[in-house]
């Protein structure tokens, strides 16, 4: 019997093989196009959730009350760890974490790493197995490193590194480090990432010694444990006491100053995140909220994909069920009962099915190289190799080929004898169906192409945006070498100071943007100013930083040539001098540490930060014999490739073992509307996979609906009917859905977009327009789909329609 099905199936499917064919191409782009965004998304949402203590570890952070509002802070003290450990219960394990990069030798080699500088606790907290070596206690002393295999290899090649001597440069000195240990490479689901590991108590004198003991310095996070069946709440409230103790000051002054507490009615609360939200969680906009907008909204993408794909094939599959009424009238006059026929029309559905299943998973294959290009991910098909996402996978691909393949056979398998013998079907409610879910994927394709037309308009906002500096010709990169900072931008101005393309060099301790390293900090300092709190973001420059970034000075001077006279003046930003409401703000110092600062300048505010934030205060400095970290070139504008190329020379003739990592401020601005673009490219993605796959369908509506009204054109047409007459009739119905389904997608996609918005402070003004264009898109496309057939059928001989019918 299954035998007969199958023949019979593919005899019918080869027989329709315009329909097969659409169906089949329609179905394997949905569904390797699904498999490779499931891939994506499944892969975002599995970060950090292979520890084996994942669901006890907890990322410690405080909502503090501040000028603007609830304010949430990551960086801590160097005594809180151990402070919180030993006066709250319920702390299991605890360790303090601070990442950054490092210049590493190994006889000849020298190589920049990215280090994780933690406490012994680390290695029972984190599941990061270690493979060689001491596995007990790998960093207990403050001269051991362990490095993970990828890390071992790229220094020691295939030496047994364990027990070998590498020198890391450390306050200009290279300090010996012995290996005790290799790590297993972890995952790439893990937000956690170094090339080695050292004690915390290794760092430089600048990020420890000079903040031990001290709780009004915060420079790094703190990871926890808690106590097994112990709920964070409990945690939270149960830290009342400890911040009430060594917080006393702080809150005192936030009352002061009237500051607004938070929901708890607390100025300071100590706060847990759980390990698996933190790479979701945004602390730049008050209080922390956790946002898996991406990877849902990339899976709501690919469902809508595979629902489009489905309502073509249930379309075309109800639509050609009135040219097999006489099969199924003669099958039943024959003795075949409903229930066979479902499964010889099922049966059919099933093929086609498996067909574009096998043919989309060849397709995501052979995609896939490409998409982790594009995407910048490592997602594959191993992310979903996981024994529960197969079952949930396979039950999926059973359900739609149930649901989609299933109903338009239950359709045909109940049509009455007679009325299939007669080869009339009543079609108004199929009609209606149709109708209803033709609307509703272009209604999806009007939403998904508006969505991509609004975060294009976004991006080009903020990426053209004034950002108060020079973007376009200066050139950053860090000072990532072995000299001294200061020696080292002596000898670039010195390389540089006879190329023409060259205007001037400068440094700071920040970079604006992000830099090819991925590396970018932020300095905050508070201090007491007339008897009220003032908090400020502190950025230490060397001379020349204004006039390189084209920085607007409106009040004052910008430091002198001779740093060290400046060395106790400050130029502040329009944001601080709000902050500090002085009548006569160039009269007015800054006290820090029983040290006061001449305000010497105010320039324009200019946006050193995320472009999701607003304006903070800024002070700049001009501290002698400080780490800048990052130095800007500003060239000229004629020849920037030159000029670059001038830079990176330089460099390396200054220092040959380490990688030049410059960029244009241009490319660092870029960098950080990253997620954006990739929002940009998903959705505009989907939206253009959508507008096709309901084109497919439309196409086949269309051949259908020209095929079945055929005798009509003809008739019309000897009755003197024009071409653009009968075009218009075989178009309009089409096009009503299309119109109908723009009326009804904007208002959503107008409520979607601009809730969206709001997440940026700097933000464009939706108008109708934009909607306006992705339904016009929408609309054309259609109408040039239809147009295929119907105008080559209203140009047709309507002898030959008539002959034919």
């Amino acid at each position: 019997m299954f035998k007969n099905y199958f023949k019979i199936a593919l005899r019918n499917l080869w027989k329709n093989r315009t329909f097969t064919a659409l169906n089949v191409v329609g179905l394997t782009v949905a569904f390797g196009v699904a498999l490779l965004l499931g891939m994506f998304a499944v892969f975002q949402l599995s970060f950090d959730r292979f520890h084996d203590h994942g669901d006890t570890i907890y990322k410690v952070y405080s909502e503090d009350s501040g000028p603007y509002g609830i304010e949430a802070n990551t960086s801590k003290s160097e005594p809180f760890a151990a402070a919180l450990r030993d006066e709250v219960t319920g702390v299991e394990k605890i360790t303090r974490y601070s990442g950054s990069g490092v210049l590493l030798t190994y006889q000849d080699k020298q190589l920049g790493m990215g280090t994780a500088y933690v406490d012994p606790d680390f290695f029972e907290m984190f599941s990061f197995p270690i493979v060689k070596g001491d596995t007990e206690n790998p960093i207990t002393s403050e001269s051991s490193v362990a490095m993970t295999e990828q890390a071992a290899k790229r220094i020691f090649g295939d030496e047994n590194p364990i027990g070998q001597t590498v020198t890391i440069l450390r306050d200009e000195v290279e300090v010996p480090f012995n290996v005790t240990a290799i790590i297993e490479d972890f995952p790439d689901t893990s937000s956690i990432g170094f090339d080695i590991v050292l004690n915390f108590k290794s760092q430089n004198e600048h990020a420890y010694a000079r903040t031990v003991g001290r709780w009004d310095m915060e420079n790094h996070e703190v990871y926890m444990q808690l106590s097994e069946g112990l709920k964070p709440e409990q945690f939270e409230k149960s830290t009342a006491d400890f911040t009430q103790l060594h917080y006393k000051n702080e809150i005192d002054n936030a009352k002061r100053d009237g500051f607004e507490p938070n929901a708890d009615g607390l100025y300071r609360q100590i706060k847990v995140l759980p390990l698996a939200d933190v790479r979701f969680a945004n602390f730049n906009q008050g209080v922390v909220s956790v946002n898996r907008t991406m990877p849902y909204l990339v899976l709501g993408i690919s469902f809508l994909i595979l629902f489009i794909a489905c309502v073509n094939f249930i379309n075309m599959s109800i639509a050609k069920s009135s040219q097999r009424l006489r099969e199924i009238g003669m099958r039943k006059t024959l003795g075949a009962n409903k229930k066979q026929l479902f499964f010889q029309f099922w049966g059919e559905s099933i093929l086609v099915f498996l067909m574009s299943i096998g043919l989309g998973i060849l397709l995501a294959v052979v995609l896939l190289p490409y998409f982790q290009t594009l995407f910048r991910t490592q997602a594959s098909l191993a992310t979903l190799l996981n024994p529960s996402l197969l079952i949930l996978l396979i039950f999926s691909v059973l359900l739609i080929t149930l649901i989609a393949g299933g109903y338009p056979a239950l359709l045909m398998s109940r049509l009455g004898t007679l009325q299939s013998l007669k080869g009339k079907l009543q079609v108004n409610g199929k009609n209606r169906l149709r109708n209803s879910l033709m609307v509703l994927q272009f209604g999806i394709a009007i939403l998904l192409i508006s969505g991509t037309l609004v975060l294009w308009d976004q991006v080009e906002f903020m990426r053209t945006k004034d950002l108060g500096f020079n973007k376009d010709q200066v050139i950053a990169f860090p000072l990532n070498g072995k000299l001294n900072d200061q020696k080292a931008i002596e000898l670039l101005r010195n390389t540089l100071q006879d190329k023409p393309n060259i205007v001037s060099i400068t440094a700071s301790n920040n970079i604006l943007g992000i830099g090819k390293d991925g590396n970018r900090t932020t300095s905050v300092l508070g201090f007491e100013h007339k008897g009220r709190g003032v908090d400020t973001h502190m950025l230490v420059v060397d001379a020349d930083y204004v006039e390189t970034l084209d920085l607007n000075i409106i009040e004052g001077r910008s430091f002198r040539k001779n740093l060290v006279s400046d060395s106790l003046s400050v130029i502040i930003n329009e944001a601080m001098a709000k902050q500090m409401n002085e009548d006569d703000i160039l009269a007015s110092q800054i006290t820090l540490d029983d040290a006061s600062y001449n305000i010497v300048g105010v320039i324009e505010d200019f946006n050193f930060q995320e472009l999701d934030q607003h304006i903070a205060p800024m002070t700049l400095f001009a501290l002698p014999n400080w780490n800048l970290r990052n130095v800007y070139v500003k060239v000229t504008s004629q020849n920037l490739e030159q000029a670059y190329d001038d830079v990176k020379t330089a460099w390396n003739t200054i220092e040959p073992n380490v990688e030049f990592q410059g960029s244009f401020l241009n490319e660092n601005i870029e960098r950080t509307l990253r997620n954006e673009r990739t929002m940009i490219t998903m959705i505009g993605s989907g939206s253009i996979l959508a507008i096709i796959l309901s084109c497919i369908g439309l196409f086949a509506m269309s051949l259908l609906i020209v095929a079945q009204r055929r005798k009509e054109i003809g008739v019309r047409k000897i009755v003197g009917a024009s071409v653009s007459a009968i075009t218009v009739l075989l178009t309009k119905d089409f096009l009503k859905l299309v119109v109908i389904a723009f009326l009804m997608a904007t208002p959503i996609a107008w409520w979607t977009m601009n809730k969206w918005l709001q997440n940026y402070p700097y933000r464009i003004d939706l108008n109708i327009w934009i909607f306006l264009a992705a339904g016009g898109i929408a609309v054309l496309i259609a109408m040039l789909t239809i147009a295929v057939k119907t105008i080559k059928a209203a140009t047709s001989n309507p002898v030959e329609s008539l002959r034919t019918e």
